[in-house]
């Protein structure tokens, strides 16, 4: 049976060295709402009742991920994908925030992105 809550919301946690810092770059980069948390956390929603967020975590030990996976480097554990209507300025907005490309860019019409914490994310063409 499938997990059941009486409300309908659902979240996803990315640790970080600074869980404010990457919770404000991620607001701004989604246009959604800052939420401060507690111990250096926060979260981002598109709106207080939206029913999901993005939340951040500041962990003191965090170690950044590599990508492309390299053998005996941390990995990075999930990644966030993106639609945009145009790439070349998306990735633009993304660089001015404080991302960067990363070094290795597996497909045209996708851009593997790293967030200042250097979680990997993916702009890319919708149909």
């Amino acid at each position: 049976m499938p997990l059941r809550t009486r409300s309908s919301w659902w979240g996803v946690t990315l640790d970080a060295p600074d869980g404010a810092a990457l919770g404000r770059f991620y607001a701004a980069l989604l246009g959604w709402e800052y939420f401060p948390g507690d111990d250096g956390g926060a979260s981002v929603a598109p709106s207080a009742d939206a029913g999901y967020n993005l939340g951040f975590q500041t962990e003191k030990h965090y170690v950044r991920p590599v990508w492309p996976a390299t053998p005996g480097e941390p990995q990075m554990s999930m990644h966030l994908e993106l639609q945009v209507d145009d790439l070349e300025e998306a990735v633009a907005f993304a660089v001015r925030l404080g991302a960067e490309p990363a070094g290795f860019q597996p497909q045209e019409t996708v851009r593997v992105m790293l967030d200042p914490a250097g979680h990997p994310f993916c702009l890319y063409l919708g149909d």
